[in-house]
């Protein structure tokens, strides 16, 4: 199967390349490689999937992949729909997997424009493409963000999400709105996956994980929010890209066009339990700074994961202590 994945600079974008190509997969990756935070992170995933910084850095340019022969990378934003449409055009892709995004609640709140341009414009040029290329599935990242202002416990796909408390999450709420028009309209089988707080190797610098190891490790206090009592469904990596990978591979038979998933670890962990984890696998202990509620957050996540499982066999297995001792070797190691 030929995928097309975007966003393969990304964390979860990353790890779900990788995957592909150990399951025998060809992969034609994209990134724009933004400054939304360190580029030497992106770079870096880049090169454990054998793509040349050089080549990576110049825009169109397709490179080859040293280390996995079915794999190739471009420089490329979504929003710039000629070359998209250049590339579907020669590449004949079966899947296309669109993880690119602008990321980030709070960072929305600050430059709303890039969200519109990003997940909005550069969504509909997706959209487009599959229209006119004859794309079999899309398959999307969504946000648990949706759900909001919703405090009914579990989350549920069949819950409201006509609250959003953010632009990030509203452009991900319309992600699957427009999603539904194109499956409607053309017959586009579409699924939407509504990925919940995702943590492990090689994740996001801005995410808390990351936050909370690097300043413990570097004996400077942590920012601990709405006074601790958060609770999320921190889900591992690893559990992550296996449904992603399931969603992908399995022809869509049997069930609607459009389709929207939750995919977490149908769990919910106190903030301060996955502090604690942290604390253990780094052997220090926290300076934690209280904090207020920011500005569009909520206070707790849960995934239900029951439609995941009824349709893919979805079963998230990494229990915390084990993701968390995981990331932070990788931490330790990374950023030693």
């Amino acid at each position: 199967m030929k995928v097309f994945v975007t966003g393969i600079a990304g964390f979860i974008g990353f790890h779900l390349t990788k995957n592909l190509l150990s399951e025998g997969h060809e992969v034609v990756g994209i990134d724009n490689i933004n400054d939304y935070y360190d580029v030497n992170l992106k770079f870096a995933r880049l090169k454990e999937l054998g793509i040349n910084r050089e080549e990576a850095e110049v825009f169109y340019k397709e490179s080859k992949s040293s280390s996995f022969n079915a794999l190739k990378f471009v420089r490329l934003n979504l929003e710039d729909k000629e070359e998209l449409f250049s590339l579907f055009k020669n590449e004949s892709f079966d899947v296309v997997c669109n993880l690119a995004a602008q990321a980030g609640v709070r960072y929305s709140i600050e430059n709303p424009n890039v969200y519109i341009q990003s997940n909005i414009v550069g969504y509909l040029n997706i959209l487009e493409a599959c229209r006119n290329f004859s794309i079999k599935h899309l398959v999307y990242a969504s946000s648990s963000s949706v759900y909001g202002a919703n405090t009914k416990i579990p989350f549920e796909e069949s819950d409201r999400v006509d609250t959003p408390v953010s632009l990030y999450a509203a452009t991900k709420k319309s992600n699957e709105l427009m999603a539904h028009t194109y499956s409607h309209l053309y017959k586009i089988p579409t699924t939407g996956l509504r990925f919940f707080t995702v943590y492990g190797p090689w994740g996001r610098p801005d995410m808390s994980p990351i936050l909370f190891a690097d300043a413990i490790s570097n004996n400077r206090s942590i920012k601990v929010f709405n006074n601790g009592n958060m609770e999320r469904d921190f889900t591992f990596i690893n559990d992550i890209v296996e449904g992603v990978k399931r969603v992908i591979e399995k022809p869509v038979e049997n069930r609607e066009l459009y389709k929207i998933y939750n995919i977490g670890n149908n769990d919910s962990i106190k903030l301060m339990d996955f502090i604690n984890e942290i604390e253990t696998s780094l052997g220090k202990k926290a300076t934690k700074e209280m904090m207020p509620m920011q500005m569009g957050d909520v206070k707790r996540t849960w995934a239900s994961t029951v439609e995941l499982k009824k349709d893919y066999n979805y079963k998230p297995s990494v229990k915390i202590k084990e993701g968390v001792q995981k990331f932070v070797e990788w931490y330790q190691n990374f950023y030693k």
